[in-house]
């Protein structure tokens, strides 16, 4: 698949590290460091701007190392990049660990996935088709 993208950003584009990857990482693209306390928030750029094809999104994630080393993450996670946005791809990102964390210029923050969609079209029904779990929910099978 091919996407449009412009690269404002001082780096190179977003690249899958393996031939199996799903997501390709998005960079910190900062005019000076961000330090992110505890318990913080931010809007992090990355200075790409994308059009997607219409069926498709965008999907803003974690990296599982800065989650598991440094207590960073999306705070929306995942977040959508709608097929018709024009704007800048920025990413919020919350420290949930105790202590600051610095996010430096070129920084891999996040990794972002493509991903394909459908639009529902909702049927208005009085009753739904019966289930074994019908309404059951939110740990009702149990911890085994």
């Amino acid at each position: 698949m091919k996407i449009n993208i412009i690269n404002k950003s001082k780096h190179e584009l977003p690249s899958y590290a393996t031939a199996a990857a799903a997501g390709m990482d998005l960079r910190a693209n900062l005019d000076a460091p961000i330090v992110l306390k505890s318990l913080e928030r931010t809007l992090v750029a990355t200075g790409l701007f994308i059009e997607l094809p219409v069926g498709f999104e965008a999907q803003i994630r974690p990296r599982s190392g800065l989650a598991f080393k440094n207590g960073l993450t999306v705070l929306n996670s995942p977040g959508t990049i709608d097929a018709d946005y024009r704007g800048e791809i920025k990413v919020i990102l919350v420290n949930l660990s105790n202590e600051p964390f610095t996010i430096n210029d070129g920084e891999r923050v996040a990794q972002m996935v493509i991903a394909k969609h459908e639009q529902a079209e909702w049927i208005v029904v009085e009753e739904l088709t019966g289930t074994d779990r019908g309404a059951g929910g939110f740990g009702h099978t149990g911890t085994k």
